[in-house]
């Protein structure tokens, strides 16, 4: 009898970046989130090994520095795959006024 693996509901912060494509290079994933830019849940991360877990909300700066992306955790991926794929991984939540 097979039995399936257990999902994973947590993950490293530059891994998930990186599984999610948020970064092209784990070391670019942990540049982005070392600096200070990213949080979870509304708490400032300085440190690429910080924990997301599955319904985390994470606050990210969009590709042209302008502006922020708001993002729900939904799922962690155990390998970097498609972008169809990676962006079944998390949520943008849709902003409120």
């Amino acid at each position: 009898m097979t039995q399936t693996p257990d999902p994973i509901m947590n993950q490293r912060l530059d891994l998930w970046l990186l599984h999610a494509r948020f970064g092209r290079s784990r070391g670019t994933c942990a540049r982005i989130a070392s600096g200070g830019h990213v949080r979870i849940n509304r708490q400032r991360v300085t440190k690429a090994h910080a924990q997301v877990h599955v319904g985390d909300i994470l606050t990210l700066p969009s590709p042209d520095r302008q502006t922020v992306i708001v993002i729900r955790v939904v799922a962690c991926a155990g390998r970097r795959q498609s972008a169809p794929l990676a962006q079944l991984l998390y949520e943008i939540v849709p902003e409120t006024v």
